[in-house]
């Protein structure tokens, strides 16, 4: 996203105020251009500052647009934004180091028990839908439509050495190599709700939080297979194939018609109710977040929430100031 879209909008602003302050007698003129002259210094206001929030590397995407974008309304604010993964966002969250924390499921009860304990109150905010993504090499021919059954097979451990022909007599007789994202992952904490059904993942796999590190050991490797979230599929698309699952291919259509089940899924941000209410810096960076979150998901791969769900999360917002 470029600056462009802050060029349209003061210029929008400004003809909307033109227009305003040349209609009607002298006081109203008046009091247009009190108005106008005020509406301009909260619009040239500067903000002074710093941010810090930390989770899932799914979410990064967006959220990197966001920051990019957000130092050009907002240079003298300092955004730092790590990518520990959910559950590892969520453990600095619990801390008290960080103002929000990105993630890609929904918040464990665990996690709400000790946020509660910290004393830390949190509020949790929808910024777009992924379709978690199976993905395998390019040379790989065989394993184009896979079941949610045998997605637990190939994924579940039992202590075995897995080999692409267990899955199907027809295919190759050689070892399926595994690349997952890690532990403190949301996207690991989804799958194995949806897929493996709390069964332990296949001990084999090469686990990273770092979800480039997983597309090069797939693309690496004929016989390899992994997940990660869409966004970074169709980044890496020319090294990748993507698999069917239960006959969809995980699209922006697909993911945004609620068709590719069911591995689509909400993307969040938690943030400090506190921070909101004392930080100014945090609630306006928070604020740009959900007025930009559509977009910025679109131009990264995801896909925007109904403009209703982000109508509602500004009033939320608005709620803690």
């Amino acid at each position: 996203m470029k600056k462009w879209k802050y060029l349209t909008m003061t210029a929008v602003m400004g003809s909307a105020l033109m227009l305003g302050a040349c209609s009607g007698d002298n006081s109203t003129q008046n009091n247009n251009n009190a108005e106008t002259n005020s509406g301009q210094e909260a619009a040239d206001e500067k903000l002074q500052g710093s941010v810090a929030g930390d989770g899932s590397s799914t979410v990064a995407p967006i959220i990197e647009a966001v920051v990019e974008e957000y130092a050009g309304a907002q240079p003298d604010v300092k955004v730092s934004v790590g990518v520990s993964g959910t559950g590892g966002g969520f453990e600095k969250f619990i801390a008290g180091e960080t103002d929000f924390s990105n993630a890609s499921r929904f918040i464990k009860t665990e996690e709400k028990e000790k946020l509660d304990q910290a004393g830390i109150a949190y509020t949790e905010l929808a910024l777009a839908y992924d379709g978690l993504s199976v993905v395998v090499n390019p040379e790989n021919d065989w394993a184009k439509d896979l079941t949610i059954e045998q997605l637990k097979k190939i994924w579940t451990e039992d202590g075995t050495e897995k080999k692409w022909s267990d899955i199907d007599p027809s295919w190759p007789a050689e070892k399926i190599v595994f690349y997952s994202p890690g532990t403190d992952s949301g996207t690991y904490d989804y799958f194995d709700e949806v897929v493996l059904d709390g069964a332990d993942l296949v001990s084999a796999a090469t686990l990273s939080e770092d979800d480039n590190m997983l597309v090069q050991g797939i693309s690496g490797d004929k016989y390899a297979i992994g997940f990660f979230g869409f966004a970074y599929y169709l980044e890496n698309k020319d090294k990748l194939n993507i698999v069917k699952v239960n006959g969809i291919e995980p699209t922006h259509d697909t993911i945004e018609k609620g068709e590719y089940t069911p591995l689509s899924r909400p993307l969040f941000t938690y943030v400090k109710n506190s921070a909101m209410k004392d930080n100014a810096a945090a609630y306006d960076f928070v604020k740009f977040t959900l007025e930009n979150a559509g977009d910025m998901a679109e131009a990264v791969g995801y896909v925007r929430l109904p403009e209703e769900k982000y109508a509602e999360g500004l009033k939320t917002l608005e709620g803690l100031k």
